[in-house]
């Protein structure tokens, strides 16, 4: 389905690149076109790009409609699988 996702940005690295993680699945991803990324913010990420930082309350509510709808899973499938 691919889906934007809210997800923690755990890590910052060289050259606009951040890890981000959600339910023990890490990914590597873009943060070029957010500004004043901080290690500890959600960001809503699509295809290996984080769109727009989120406040943590607006990230959970998403995450929870998500799996009350019973999207979520797929969306982490297709993190894992991405990630790999």
């Amino acid at each position: 389905m691919c889906l934007a996702i809210p997800a923690k940005v755990t890590a910052l690295e060289a050259g606009d690149m951040a890890v981000v993680a959600f339910e023990g699945v890490k990914k590597r991803i873009s943060v070029a076109l957010v500004d004043d990324i901080d290690v500890g913010d959600y960001v809503l990420v699509h295809v290996g790009y984080a769109l727009h930082r989120v406040s943590e309350e607006d990230a959970m509510r998403t995450l929870a409609l998500m799996g009350e709808a019973g999207i979520l899973t797929e969306e982490l499938q297709e993190m894992k699988e991405g990630a790999a």
